[in-house]
């Protein structure tokens, strides 16, 4: 059972154009609900305006925001401008990761998740950083055994699944003591339940739902936060990372209406 407050850290789409105002308008949506935001790193392989630069934009908002890094893109000179570019916009909040198969160029190769939390907890010695509050780094895990090196971490994202029993299988088998938050998302289409079974090869998507979703357009939003509730009231997870896609709206309305 954990100690800290349930929070709802929600997924924004960052822009692939120079236009900040649907990233406003999601802000502005979902800020009734949620407790911070995190900011996509080029997902799904294509270019998007800096997750850095929207992760200000949260906070100039008056949010609070996550940062989302890859390390396919990088090398340790463009991390190192990313660290500065946060410290200069008062970002201090990162999620490492690996990074989708990118759809223009080839990985860098030089950084690794685990080196660049190696070299954010080095920072307080370099003169560079001097006076900058320290950063708070996250991992993500999937639904194995955690890998010791990522206990290092200050706070952990779990894989997307639909299966709160599969949750709470690997949080009893990998006990920590930073927040740990479960990776919901809200099921578009049936095409959206296919593109995830071939992006994700041991996620479970219950067939019943893409049924459901089949004909209901809205069923994944009703299931994604009914998950959100049973997760919190498991007291297993510190929150949930919240994926809703194109349906932020809506997900943003029902779970109002559930937690009020």
């Amino acid at each position: 059972m954990t100690n800290h407050p349930f929070q709802i850290i929600c997924e924004i789409e960052p822009p692939t154009r120079p236009d900040l105002k649907h990233v406003r308008h999601q802000i502005g949506t979902l800020s009734k609900v949620a407790d911070t935001f995190l900011v996509p790193d080029n997902h799904i392989g294509r270019a998007t305006v800096s997750s850095v630069a929207v992760a200000h934009e949260v906070e100039a908002m008056g949010g609070r925001s996550i940062a989302c890094l890859n390390s396919r893109d990088r090398n340790l000179l463009g991390f190192r401008r990313d660290l500065l570019t946060a410290a200069a916009y008062g970002v201090d909040q990162f999620l490492f990761v690996y990074g989708d198969k990118p759809s223009s160029g080839s990985r860098t190769g030089e950084l690794n998740v685990r080196a660049m939390i190696e070299e954010v907890r080095a920072l307080p010695k370099d003169s560079a950083f001097t006076g900058v509050r320290p950063f708070r780094v996250g991992t993500a895990a999937a639904l194995r055994p955690l890998p010791a090196w990522k206990r290092a971490a200050d706070f952990m994202f779990v894989q997307v699944s639909f299966s709160l029993e599969a949750l709470l299988r690997w949080r009893e088998a990998n006990p920590m003591d930073v927040p740990v938050y479960a990776g919901v998302m809200v099921l578009a289409s049936e095409t959206h339940a296919q593109r995830l079974a071939a992006a994700i090869p041991d996620i479970d998507i219950p067939s019943e739902l893409v049924e459901k979703v089949a004909s209901d357009r809205l069923a994944g939003v009703e299931a994604t936060c009914e998950q959100v509730l049973q997760i919190r009231d498991s007291g297993a997870f510190d929150g949930v990372h919240l994926i809703p896609v194109a349906r932020y709206r809506e997900v943003a309305a029902r779970l109002e209406h559930l937690l009020s």
